[in-house]
C-alpha cells in the first residue's frame, strides 16, 4: 500500500480509538492535509481520491462523533474501491486490531458471564499472554498521566474480559466509561471519596454524620409498605453502647443475608425517622472479610448503566492491587527526589484505595505533577521551535519613537510604555516575536499594537490585524487612522485599509491588489483577512485580537501569509497566573495593568429583581444629565427552556411603558452586520439614549458618553464576560455605574456577582472565574483543548504548577531533546502525550 494511504489508515485507526473526538492530530484531523495532499500526489494517488479525502476532512470538525465515524467508514470504503490493497481490510479505520484475545474473537457472545476468566496474575507470565499490546498510542486524555513506554507491561493492553466476572456485556458497558484494557483501569480515577475510616460508637452518632459503625445483628424483619406494592427490610444492630436501625427498600433477598448474632460493618449517612436515628440503604459487609467498601476511605467512581459501585470497586481492586506496583516509572529518580514525589506505583495504588488522607494527597500530587510536567516540557519545546527560526529585524531610533509618542493625543501609562519596550526589543531580536499582551478593557492595548505596526511599516514591510467582529475591526481601523495617519503621522490614510465581510467587492479587489503590490501597508479586518485570495507582498507583523475567539487553523492561516512574521496576540480577558505559567507558557507575556489617566473605576451594585425600578430611576437621572445607558440581556428572544429575560421582548416594554419619552435602540446577534453597525453608529452619535442589547457589545464598542449599564440575568454570565461587559462604560472621565440583576431572588448572593461588586481588578476576577468555571473560558481552541483533559492536576494549583515548571525547565536546559540514556523512557512517554504534532504556538 502507498505510504500516504498507510499514514491515512494509521490516523483513522487512532481517531477510532479516541472515540472520534478529532484528537488523533493536534489541531484536528484536517491538520494532516497540510502535508498529506503533497505526499498523496507524489505517491500517484488519483486526484479523485485526494479530493474525496480533502472534502471529508475539511468538514470533519463540524459533524457529530457518530457522523464522523460514518464519514471515515465511507471514505475508507471509497478508497478501497480504487485501491484494493487498502480495501482488503476496510474496517481497520473503524475497528483497530487485536482488541480481544483470539479465543474471544471466534465467538464473542458464546461465553457465559460465569465462565472462568484469566486472572491478572496469569497475564504476568509471557507464555500465558493471549493479548498483544495495542500498536497505536492511546487517546491523549489517557496519556496525560498514563503516558506509556516500552517498559510498560504488555499485559496492561489486555482486554477487560480477562477479568473474572467481566463478560462481553459488562465489557461493552465498561467501554462507555472509556475502559477497554487493564491499563485503562489504572488511570480511571475516582471522582470523589467517602471517608468511612472514622469509626464511631452508636451512642455518639449525630444526625447527618457520614460514618462506619461496627455492630452485631440483633433482629431482622421484613414488612410490606404502600399497600403491598413495596417492601422494606429492617435490621437492628447493636455495639454495647446502643442500637441502630438500618433499612433497605425493595431488596427482599437481603432478609436471608443478615444472620442474628453476625458481626457486620455498615457505612453511610445517619438519618432520622420518628425521632430515632436510622441508616437507609448503607453499604455493609461481614467484618471478617477484607473491608473493601467500609471502614476505610472509599473511592467513588463514575458509573454507567448495568455497572454498580460495589462491583466496579471489586474489579478495580483486583487490577490495582496486582498491576499498580508493576508499572515502571518513566520519571527519572533525580526529578522524583528533587520534587519530593512518591513513586508512580505508590501513587496509583493510593489514589484508588488510600490508606489515609495524607497518602491520598501525596498520590494526587504525584499524578498531577506528571500532567503539568508533560505540559510544560511540550510548551518549552514549542517555544524553542518558534525561536529556532530567524525573524527579520526592525529597529528604530529613540528619536524616531519619541517623535511618534509626542504626536499622540495622550501620554502612555507606565504599563503601556513597558509593553512597547518589550515589543521593540522583540522586533529587533532577529527571532520572530511571539508575545501576548493582556490588559483590561480600555487599558490601551490598541495603541501599543499600532506603534508596533508603525515600527515594522517604517522598515518597509506590511502588518495585518485580525479582530473577531466587524465592529471591533472598524474601531481598530479608526484608531489606527487617528494614531498613524493623523497630524504628525508616518502614513497616509490610503495605506491603512479595512477588510470585513460587508466590504464591497470592488473595494476588496482594490485592497487585494494593494496588499499584493505593497502599496497598502496595514490591513485590519475579520476572517476576511485570511481568505486564500488575500496575498501580501511582505507580511512581517501579525496582530490577533481576542485570540481565544479564533481557532488554531485560523491563526496558523494568517501566520502562513508571511515568512516567520512577528506575532502579537491581545486579550482583554486577564489570564490567571496559573494559566500564564502553563498553557500560555510558550508566549512572552506583557501585562497592561494600569488604566489611562482620568479613568475612574466603575461602581457595581447587585440588585434584587424587585428592585428593578431603582435601576430605571438611575438610568433616567443619567440620561437627564446628558449621558447614555446600556441594558444588556442574556437572550435575544424568550425561551421555554431558559428562564431569563430577553432583549427583543423587553425592548417593546421598555420603549412603550418604562421609557416612552426616551430614544431606544436594539442590537442583537441575529441582525445583519450592516444593521448592527448602523445601530452602533447611531448610539455613538447620541441618536439613542439607551441601547438594549445582547452580548454582541462585549467587545468593540467605545462610547465614552455611556455611564450606566444594567445587566439583566447577570447570574447567567461568567465573570470574565461580566467584566468585559462592564468595561463598556466608564470610558470617559465621568463616574460610571454597573447594575447587576440576577434571574431570581435567591441568585442575588451568587458568588460571581458579589465578587463583581467588590473588585474592579480583572486579574482577581479571572482567578475566581478559573476556580468556579474551569479553564475553558480562557482557552478557546488553544492546543486542541489539552488543559481541559487534565485528570488530577488542578489548573488553579499554582504551587504544584511552579514545582513542575521548575523541574521541567531544569531538565530542558540539561537535555532538551531527552536524548540521554536515563531519559529514554521519559522521552517515549512524552512523545506519547504530545503525539507527532507540536501544537499551536499562538
Amino acid at each position: 500500500m502507498q505510504p500516504s494511504l498507510e499514514k491515512l489508515r494509521k490516523f483513522f485507526r487512532l481517531e477510532h480509538e479516541n472515540k472520534y473526538q478529532n484528537t488523533a492530530i493536534i489541531g484536528g484531523l484536517a491538520k494532516m492535509l497540510d502535508y498529506w495532499e503533497g505526499e498523496a500526489r507524489a505517491d500517484g494517488i488519483t486526484e479523485e481520491v485526494i479530493q474525496a479525502v480533502v472534502s471529508r476532512l475539511r468538514s470533519y470538525e463540524k459533524i457529530s462523533p457518530d457522523g464522523r465515524a460514518e464519514s471515515l467508514k465511507g471514505l475508507w470504503k471509497r478508497i478501497g474501491e480504487t485501491y484494493p490493497e487498502a480495501g482488503q481490510r476496510p474496517k481497520q479505520a473503524q475497528q483497530p486490531p487485536q482488541q480481544k484475545p483470539p479465543a474471544q474473537e471466534a465467538k464473542p457472545e458464546s461465553r457465559q458471564e460465569s465462565a472462568p476468566r484469566l486472572a491478572p496474575q496469569q497475564q504476568s507470565q509471557p507464555q500465558q499472554q493471549q493479548q498483544k499490546p495495542r500498536q497505536n498510542p492511546p487517546p491523549r486524555s489517557e496519556a496525560v498521566v498514563g503516558a506509556k513506554h516500552s517498559q510498560t507491561p504488555a499485559a496492561l493492553s489486555a482486554a477487560l474480559t480477562v477479568l473474572q466476572g467481566v463478560g462481553p456485556r459488562n465489557a461493552e458497558a465498561l467501554e462507555k466509561l472509556g475502559l477497554q484494557t487493564l491499563g485503562d483501569m489504572l488511570y480511571y480515577f475516582p471522582r470523589r471519596y467517602e471517608d468511612y475510616s472514622q469509626l464511631k460508637p452508636i451512642q455518639s452518632l449525630m444526625y447527618n454524620d457520614v460514618v462506619t459503625v461496627l455492630g452485631t445483628v440483633q433482629s431482622v424483619h421484613s414488612r410490606p409498605i404502600r399497600g403491598g406494592k413495596s417492601s422494606v427490610i429492617e435490621v437492628i444492630i447493636g455495639d454495647g453502647t446502643g442500637s441502630l436501625r438500618i433499612s433497605y427498600f425493595n431488596q427482599p433477598w437481603l432478609s436471608n443475608r443478615f444472620k442474628e448474632g453476625e458481626a457486620i460493618s455498615v457505612s453511610g449517612k445517619i438519618d432520622q425517622y420518628l425521632g430515632r436515628l436510622v441508616m437507609n440503604s448503607p453499604d455493609w459487609e461481614p467484618v471478617e472479610v477484607e473491608n473493601l467498601h467500609t471502614n476505610r476511605i472509599v473511592p467513588i467512581y463514575s458509573l454507567t448503566e448495568r455497572i454498580t459501585q460495589k462491583w466496579l470497586r471489586n474489579q478495580m481492586n483486583s487490577v490495582i492491587t496486582y498491576w499498580a506496583p508493576a508499572v515502571v516509572d518513566a520519571l527519572p529518580e533525580t526529578i522524583r527526589r528533587a520534587a519530593q514525589l512518591v513513586s508512580l506505583g505508590e501513587a496509583l495504588t493510593q489514589v484508588h484505595f488510600p490508606d489515609s488522607q495524607a497518602r491520598l494527597q501525596l498520590a494526587r500530587e504525584r499524578l498531577g505533577f506528571d500532567e503539568i510536567f508533560y505540559l510544560q516540557m511540550g510548551v518549552l519545546r514549542q517555544k524553542r521551535d518558534w525561536k529556532s527560526v530567524d525573524g527579520r529585524r526592525f529597529s528604530v531610533s529613540d528619536e524616531w519613537l519619541g517623535t511618534r509618542l509626542s504626536a499622540l493625543p495622550f501620554t502612555l501609562t507606565s504599563a503601556q510604555q513597558t509593553s512597547l519596550d518589550d515589543i521593540r526589543k522583540d522586533l529587533d531580536s532577529g527571532k520572530p516575536m511571539n508575545r501576548l499582551v493582556q490588559g483590561d478593557v480600555g487599558s490601551g492595548k490598541t495603541v501599543v499594537a499600532a506603534l508596533g505596526a508603525s515600527i515594522v511599516v517604517s522598515g518597509g514591510a506590511q502588518a495585518a490585524i485580525m479582530a473577531p467582529t466587524s465592529i471591533l475591526a472598524e474601531q481598530h481601523y479608526r484608531n489606527f487612522i487617528k494614531l498613524l495617519a493623523g497630524d504628525g503621522g508616518i502614513m497616509s490614510q490610503s495605506e491603512i485599509r479595512l477588510l470585513v465581510g460587508n466590504t464591497t467587492e470592488s473595494e476588496k479587489e482594490a485592497i487585494r491588489q494593494g496588499l499584493q503590490d505593497g502599496s497598502i501597508k496595514i490591513v485590519i479586518g475579520t476572517h476576511a483577512v485570511i481568505e486564500p485570495d488575500v496575498l501580501f507582498k511582505d507580511l512581517q507583523f501579525v496582530v490577533i485580537d481576542e485570540q481565544h475567539r479564533f481557532g488554531v487553523e485560523q491563526r496558523a492561516e494568517l501566520r502562513s501569509k508571511g515568512t516567520n512574521p512577528h506575532l502579537l496576540v491581545m486579550t482583554a480577558t486577564p489570564i490567571p497566573r496559573s494559566l500564564a505559567l502553563t498553557v500560555f507558557g510558550d508566549l512572552d507575556i506583557s501585562v497592561i495593568d494600569v488604566m489611562p489617566e482620568g479613568r475612574q473605576p466603575v461602581t457595581t451594585f447587585v440588585l434584587r429583581p424587585q428592585e428593578r425600578e431603582r435601576a430605571y430611576t438611575l438610568i433616567r437621572g443619567q440620561i437627564k444629565n446628558g449621558n447614555q445607558a446600556f441594558i444588556v440581556y442574556p437572550l435575544i428572544d424568550e425561551s421555554e427552556k431558559i428562564d431569563a429575560r430577553a432583549a427583543v421582548d423587553d425592548f417593546e416594554t421598555l420603549s412603550k411603558q418604562v421609557f416612552p419619552d426616551l430614544k431606544l435602540g436594539l442590537l442583537h446577534g441575529r441582525m445583519k452586520p450592516s444593521e448592527k453597525d448602523e445601530v452602533m453608529l447611531k448610539f455613538r452619535d447620541k441618536e439613542f439614549d439607551i441601547l438594549v442589547s445582547t452580548t454582541v457589545i462585549e467587545v468593540g464598542v467605545d462610547v465614552p458618553n455611556s455611564t450606566v449599564m444594567l445587566i439583566e440575568g447577570a447570574d447567567r454570565f461568567g465573570l470574565a464576560q461580566l467584566h468585559q461587559l462592564r468595561g463598556r462604560v466608564g470610558r470617559g472621565s465621568v463616574q460610571s455605574t454597573c447594575l447587576l440583576i440576577p434571574t431570581h431572588e435567591d441568585a442575588t448572593e451568587n458568588e460571581r456577582l458579589q465578587a463583581m461588586a467588590v473588585t474592579n481588578s480583572g486579574f482577581e476576577l479571572a482567578d475566581l472565574d478559573l476556580k468556579l468555571r474551569g479553564p475553558g473560558e480562557f482557552l478557546g481552541t488553544r492546543q486542541a483543548g489539552y488543559a481541559t483533559t487534565l485528570k488530577m492536576a488542578s489548573i488553579t494549583d499554582v504551587k504544584l504548577i511552579e514545582k513542575a515548571r521548575e523541574q521541567a525547565q531544569a531538565l530542558f536546559e540539561r537535555d532538551p531533546d531527552l536524548s540521554q540514556p536515563e531519559h529514554a523512557l521519559l522521552a517515549e512517554a512524552f512523545e506519547r502525550f504530545w503525539g507527532a504534532g507540536k501544537g499551536d504556538v499562538s
